[in-house]
């Protein structure tokens, strides 16, 4: 199935489905309030039907915003956005250590009749103005199957201290909340989400079972509001990311379907990382945005028809 590619510049880049459906915008103008941590984002997310699955600004958490790369507690910094967790204390607002990912430029975006490539340069700044860190981010949308009612979302990083001083990647787990492991690449749903079923392969457990647990996927569906629907997402881990002689940390869920959706794949749930000054790591992560309830079989078996 074809796509076609928009790009306002300055702004956000839009992908939109033979069938008219706009189904994704990678918005990179720069937010407009600091305190909910200024960084690029995707939203909305929509399936081939045209039902969207990503939540924006949702009054609960502000600095929700659809499927974005964070980092809870860096050093002392925050990347997420919104309150900071300090212990004994609970979540503080203290806009001082709210960082931001400045959007540098696009380096490469290639358009092919059923997919796009793009790179993105950016870089992390603490709130002082200091750059921290350059990352280098791949979004590629591919696989748009009308047949299947689905599409994937490929979303890498690449990210390099640039201080002459250690990284330090946490969470409000590590800092001394239990199971708030949050950080990492997150996804906040609508509303319609809540609640939703969320499962993973070779277990019946529920979102509250599957926080902070490792696997290669996990999967949420749920019935819409409005429209006579249902929708499923996968988020899937690269081989690499759970390889313990490729990846830099090891990675669990952060999964939520009560009270608000979210999921996140934690670099840093229960244990603190370092990344040494000119030292990287890389993930990659994969989306898959499905109309329809599908089961755990049908998740597998569309997974292993997508080769990395």
């Amino acid at each position: 199935m074809s796509i076609r590619v928009s790009h306002v510049h300055g702004e956000h880049i839009a992908v939109e489905a033979a069938n008219g459906t706009e189904i994704l915008r990678y918005v990179y103008r720069p937010d407009p309030e600091a305190f909910e941590a200024k960084k690029p984002y995707a939203h909305p997310v929509r399936t081939l039907a045209g039902n969207t699955v990503t939540g924006y600004r949702p009054n609960d958490h502000r600095w929700h915003k659809g499927l974005q790369m964070t980092a809870s507690h860096l050093s002392g910094q925050n990347f997420w956005g919104g309150n900071c967790y300090v212990h004994g204390q609970g979540y503080l607002p203290l806009p001082e250590r709210v960082g931001s990912m400045r959007h540098d430029g696009f380096p490469a975006l290639e358009i092919e009749d059923d997919r796009l490539t793009l790179t993105e340069e950016l870089t992390w700044v603490e709130n002082g103005g200091t750059e921290w860190a350059r990352e280098v981010r791949g979004i590629t949308v591919h696989s748009v199957d009308e047949e299947s009612g689905s599409w994937a979302l490929d979303w890498s990083i690449r990210l390099t201290n640039t201080r002459d001083e250690p990284l330090s990647f946490g969470s409000p787990t590590t800092a001394g909340r239990e199971m708030a492991g949050y950080t990492g690449l997150q996804w906040r749903g609508p509303r319609d989400f809540t609640g939703g079923t969320v499962f993973a392969p070779g277990s019946d457990a529920d979102a509250d079972k599957l926080m902070g647990s490792q696997g290669p996927w996990l999967a949420i569906t749920t019935e819409h509001d409005d429209v006579d629907a249902h929708s499923t997402l996968v988020f899937a881990h690269a081989p690499e990311n759970l390889d313990a002689q490729t990846a830099i940390h090891e990675s669990h869920w952060f999964v939520r379907s009560e009270p608000f959706p979210t999921v996140a794949f934690s670099w840093a749930f229960f244990e603190e990382f370092e990344l040494l000054p000119g030292e990287s790591f890389e993930y990659r992560y994969r989306l898959v945005v499905a109309d329809g309830a599908w089961d755990a079989e049908r998740v597998g078996e569309h997974l292993e028809g997508l080769p990395w």
